[in-house]
């Protein structure tokens, strides 16, 4: 009877667990095989359809594009962006789950409340802001774009790091480590809702633009008072 009982409970265990991943193969052969392959073997290029294989890519990488919208695209030869998924949470855990099957990282855990902010706008300054600016928005690069951070989760900038998605070069723990990554995540969601104790934020296009602002509208108000001044005088 303790035998039984014992398979019976690991049957209700394991049936969940089947279900999901039965249902993220189907989600894949509808949705995915064309591009990347039966088992996740890639498909190369040569014709309308060619993806990279997603054997150890694990669930970190599913779940980044495909929260992202990143995933699935159009055509594999135009850059991906961000857009809402065509799948519902529950139809992403078990897409993730199965391609996490095939081995690879899980989906990080960042702690950004562990993060120091102050060294997180360093490392920031120092490996992003070339193509995403200081201020997070985003930006033009040779052959793409570097998207906005507005809409991007704690989790998604950690698996960005990692992952590199695109024309964004990886990091490694050597490079980066967690409580780093927990430092720019942090920095990233501050400059997501700046403090603009200076004043009007002009849409924190950087410094160059606000100041061409700024003397546009000081200009103005030089001619306006020479103007008044001018006026009396005469």
């Amino acid at each position: 009877m303790k035998r039984t009982a014992l398979l019976l409970g690991l049957l209700a265990l394991l049936i969940p667990q089947l279900g999901a991943a039965e249902s993220g193969a189907g989600l894949y052969l509808q949705g995915c095989v064309s591009c990347h392959g039966l088992n996740a073997a890639g498909v190369p290029p040569g014709g309308d359809h060619f993806g990279p294989p997603l054997q150890g890519v694990g669930a970190q990488a599913a779940d980044f594009y495909l929260r992202t919208g990143y995933m699935p695209v159009e055509k594999a030869n135009r850059e991906p962006v961000r857009k809402g998924s065509p799948y519902s949470d529950a139809e992403i855990r078990s897409l993730v789950g199965y391609v996490a099957s095939f081995g690879g990282p899980p989906i990080p855990q960042p702690h950004p409340e562990r993060g120091n902010l102050s060294e997180g706008m360093r490392l920031f300054t120092e490996n992003c802001a070339a193509c995403h600016q200081v201020a997070a928005q985003g930006g033009l690069v040779v052959g793409g774009t570097a998207p906005q951070l507005d809409r991007a989760t704690a989790t998604q900038v950690a698996e960005a790091v990692r992952i590199g998605p695109y024309l964004m070069p990886r990091f490694t723990k050597k490079q980066l480590d967690d409580r780093q990554v927990d430092s720019i995540v942090r920095y990233v969601q501050l400059a997501r809702a700046p403090d603009d104790r200076g004043g009007w934020g002009i849409g924190h296009l950087g410094p160059i633009p606000e100041g061409l602002v700024a003397w546009l509208l000081a200009g103005g108000a030089l001619v306006g008072v020479a103007l008044v001044i001018g006026g009396r005088a005469h």
